[in-house]
Formats: C-alpha cells, structure tokens, sequence
C-alpha cells in the first residue's frame, strides 16, 4: 500500500534529544513531506527558549502530565487531554511542570522538523528518558545553533522561568 504508515508500540526509529525522548511515528519523508509525528516524553522542569518555526505549523496533544504553554503573549496551563494548534509564525515556548514527565502527540505540517532532533541528538538505546545518557548539554545546544536555521527555527528569547505565573486565557 502506498504511501501507508503503520506503526506499532516500540516501532520506528527513537532520538534522545534535550533530556528528552522523541519516538518517530511518521516521518515527513514517509509522507511525502506532508506531515510529521511523533510521541513525546520529556521530564519535569525541561523548557524551550522562546522561537518560531518559518517551515511549519505545529500541534500538541497531552497524553500525560502538565506543561505552561505560551503562544504570543499568552501562556497556557495545557494538562492530559489538552490540545494546541500553532500557525508557523507564532512565537512559542513551554515549560514542563508538575512531579511526572509529559507525554505528548507532536504533529509538524507540514513534515520534516523532527529530522532537527535526529541530528542534534542521538540514536535511543531503549524506549526512555535519556538520564545520564544524555548529550552533554554543551555540545546539544551548539549542534542547535549550526542546523536550526536550516529547518526554519530561530531564537528569539528566553524560556519561560520556572516559577513564571500562568496567566491563562
């Protein structure tokens, strides 16, 4: 069957990435670029800085856990069964909260970001949190900084600070 994507628990090829674990579901490549997913777990405390992505639109669906979101000037409290859809363009950044880590379904449209986490993490050894075998921070963030801008992502502030009030709308 053409262009069918089917994925059971554990398949397709797993990144550790920014302390997290991103598990591909559906490549861009396998779409035909159309689209991306991926499932998502990522521990307590992990934050984007703030950014845009040129390329794409992006949406989240919360599986486990709690996040604050901000899109544009507000922030959001997103908890299991939230969703958020963002139009590229909107200045985002999330802030995981709570004592468990978030599971979440990200979609990229159309399809390719997730490729970024590939080549600034590393191949998964198991279906976990990276813990100590994470890539040293240091070398992470300056892999960021050389292939970001060739997937339309760019920097343009801090992340959300850790006891950031939500003021949610």
């Amino acid at each position: 069957m053409d262009g069918v994507v089917i994925r059971s628990a554990g398949e397709g090829p797993a990144t550790w990435a920014m302390e997290s674990l991103f598990e591909r579901l559906a490549s861009g490549e396998e779409t035909g670029g159309t689209l991306g997913v991926s499932l998502i777990t990522q521990p307590p405390g992990v934050a984007t800085p703030l950014h845009v992505h040129t390329h794409e639109a992006e949406a989240f669906y919360l599986l486990d856990g709690t996040m604050t979101y901000q899109a544009g000037e507000v922030r959001h409290e997103l908890s299991a069964g939230s969703f958020i859809y963002l139009p590229s363009g909107i200045p985002h950044a999330f802030r995981v909260t709570g004592a468990i880590p978030v599971r979440f379904l990200g979609l990229t449209v159309p399809g390719g970001l997730m490729a970024l986490y590939d080549e600034v993490g590393a191949p998964a050894r198991e279906r976990r949190l990276p813990g100590r075998d994470a890539t040293p921070a240091e070398e992470e963030i300056r892999r960021w900084n050389e292939v970001a801008p060739r997937y339309g992502l760019r920097v343009v502030g801090p992340p959300i600070p850790a006891d950031s009030a939500i003021d949610s709308s």
